[in-house]
């Protein structure tokens, strides 16, 4: 019998609709499935990072539940962006208590895209609000983020799921989670329902090659949701449980044969 190969997550960028990932979680927690490196972009690395500082899915399902649009959303000057994404950061650092990438005991990463690069900056190092805060910087809706001589927006814009870089942490196996899937005639009411649906519309053929070689997918069925609907949270939460417990069996299978080669 071999050793139970190392479990990477890779959750994917998506606004709302990555609450979806706290379904997941939830059902991944439930058939004790180890998790042992978790890499994000965007919402992704928002729920990663809050799972790795040690918040179940529960309670930020709980907390998602309550969390009212004002608490994070500070209006500015459009110049940059139209949020300035200050509540965002302020609210970050009290749920992972101001602490750094160092602090943790489940190796995290976050995705983030050098907008004047045009590259994907894997973040791995200092203070975790700060990084979240880049990595989820949705382009004219959020301000950029300068960091480390960088100026960073959302990574979802180069990585949607960064599968290749939990591998490079030293995942096994990888468990992805893609909650991304462009549908028509999105109801289209403010500046942030254009923004979103433009993301939708750019990513609808951008498929990343890693998805094809990758040894989970788990791909919610949560395209109907605009990735500015945060106020459904039941839905989206309901929706990853089904597509998780939809790949378990797979999953199981998948582990008892790695096991039995001896990876």
């Amino acid at each position: 019998m071999g050793r139970i190969p190392k479990i990477g997550l890779a959750l994917s960028s998506g606004a709302a609709r990555g609450l979806a990932h706290l379904g997941v979680l939830r059902v991944l927690k439930k058939y004790n499935v180890p998790i042992d490196f978790i890499a994000g972009s965007s919402m992704g690395a928002l729920i990663g990072c809050l799972y790795a500082c040690g918040l179940d899915a529960d309670f930020m399902i709980k907390f998602a539940s309550q969390l009212r649009t004002k608490s994070w959303l500070d209006l500015c000057m459009p110049r940059s962006g139209l949020v300035s994404g200050k509540k965002v950061e302020a609210m970050l650092k009290i749920l992972t208590r101001d602490r750094e990438f160092a602090d943790l005991d489940l190796p995290f990463a976050a995705v983030a895209t050098d907008i004047e690069r045009g590259e994907p900056v894997v973040l791995r190092t200092g203070k975790l609000a700060p990084a979240v805060r880049a990595s989820i910087s949705i382009p004219v809706v959020f301000k950029p983020v300068s960091l480390d001589g960088r100026l960073l927006i959302d990574g979802g814009v180069v990585d949607r799921v960064p599968i290749s870089v939990v591998r490079e942490m030293g995942a096994d196996l990888v468990i992805a989670v893609d909650v991304n899937k462009f549908v028509t005639r999105q109801p289209v009411k403010n500046i942030f329902d254009v923004m979103f649906q433009t993301l939708d519309i750019m990513e609808k053929n951008a498929v990343s090659p890693d998805l094809f070689d990758v040894e989970l997918l788990i791909r919610p069925k949560v395209g109907h949701i605009s990735r500015g609907h945060f106020q459904r949270v039941d839905e989206l939460v309901e929706q990853g449980e089904l597509a998780a417990e939809a790949v378990m069996s797979k999953l199981k299978y998948i582990l008892r044969e790695r096991m039995g080669q001896g990876t």
